[in-house]
């Protein structure tokens, strides 16, 4: 291909072609007039690199199309963050466009022709040197955000203070205002950035606010502003591996998020102890397993949710609750225990149920209730008083 000539044309014009592309992309692309003049001397700078490479591959006979990729090299990162890929296509086809109106008074005589299958075949190579372009700022956007997010997970867990969670989290974009809850399981295995990718897309699908951390084998989730979060977090069971999903309290914004994602790990390794537990189960659920495996604020949450409640309630309900559990869980047992009628307890049951949360007629819940009056009793007692101090 000779086209000696045709390039000192161009060479003469580039300044001029340069000039004319950035005034046609003023007129044709109204997001191109509202960027801030960073972004836009960023762009100038890819437009003229574009010129002189296209000169540089016409003088090797178009040859070395690899070359193209250098075309992104004067701001490859801070491009591809500021300005999209579709509308990077844009600015694309504005310069084509403008190159391609000049063919007639750029290509030497009967070198029109040549000139244009040249600038098509040039701009291909930069369509897909763009594409990689965004292709690698993705990845490295990808695995920078699985780092972030990792960090802010320590963090939580760490019980770090509010002011650096809230900056953690701002990093990824995320609301302090929002409640929050935190989700805890094993994770399905595999490259961290492929996993917390894939929690991400089924966030969008579902339309959450989510963020995500691979800690050890487990993977943490941060849900934002979900008013039913095991509904919800029923919906995301694929993206855990095998075993029990925890769901931690909702809380009111960052500076308690470390209380719910405590909550939720420390439920999800006592979680074993219940075999038959539902998949999600709340941390609440599992205050007992949760409490037997050491966890001091499960032994807070059944001392004051289940024995300091009933003992505020009425002697009769913490006494109810007594004869219930040594009747075996039998009505009538506990009627003739307590001399009174069956209904008598029924009602009182209810009331049980109403105050604490939990029902003495379901397995699992009375467990919740014996190990709680267990627990308030054991720490009550002057023996143990005695003992601590």
């Amino acid at each position: 291909m000779d086209l000696a000539t045709t390039i000192q044309n161009i060479e003469r014009s580039s300044s001029a072609l340069t000039t004319q592309s950035l005034t046609r992309m003023d007129e044709r692309l109204p997001w191109f007039r509202d960027l801030p003049a960073e972004q836009r001397s960023m762009v100038t700078l890819v437009a003229q690199a574009g010129v002189r490479q296209f000169l540089e591959w016409l003088r090797s006979s178009g040859d070395d199309l690899g070359t193209s990729d250098m075309v992104f090299e004067a701001a490859p990162l801070e491009l591809a963050r500021a300005i999209s890929l579709q509308h990077t296509v844009a600015l694309i086809q504005v310069v084509i466009d403008v190159v391609e109106e000049q063919v007639p008074q750029l290509a030497a005589d009967g070198e029109d022709d040549q000139l244009r299958e040249s600038v098509l075949r040039f701009s291909r190579e930069i369509a897909f040197a763009a594409a990689r372009v965004y292709a690698r700022a993705a990845e490295t956007r990808g695995a920078w955000d699985a780092r972030l997010q990792a960090m802010l997970v320590d963090a939580l867990l760490r019980g770090d203070n509010s002011d650096e969670l809230i900056s953690r989290a701002a990093a990824l974009g995320w609301s302090e205002t929002q409640t929050i809850t935190v989700v805890c399981g094993a994770t399905p295995g595999g490259e961290a950035t492929l996993v917390l990718h894939s929690v991400q897309r089924a966030a969008r699908r579902l339309g959450l606010d989510i963020l995500a951390g691979v800690h050890g084998a487990r993977l943490v989730l941060l849900l934002g502003g979900v008013k039913e979060p095991v509904e919800i977090v029923e919906k995301l069971t694929g993206q855990f591996g095998d075993g029990p999903i925890v769901v931690g309290p909702t809380v009111t914004g960052l500076a308690d998020a470390s209380a719910s994602a405590l909550a939720a790990v420390a439920g999800h390794r006592a979680a074993p102890a219940w075999p038959d537990a539902p998949r999600p189960v709340t941390a609440m659920q599992l205050l007992p397993e949760r409490a037997i495996a050491g966890d001091e604020a499960a032994r807070q949450g059944l001392r004051e949710g289940v024995f300091q409640t009933l003992r505020r309630a009425g002697g009769e309900l913490l006494e109810t609750m007594d004869a219930f559990i040594a009747s075996g869980g039998v009505l009538e047992g506990t009627a003739r225990e307590l001399y009174v009628h069956p209904n008598t307890v029924r009602y009182r049951l209810r009331r049980i149920q109403e105050v604490t949360g939990f029902s003495p007629t379901d397995p699992h819940e009375a467990f919740v209730l014996r190990v709680g009056l267990t627990i308030g009793r054991l720490e009550n007692s002057p023996v143990t008083r005695r003992s601590r101090s």
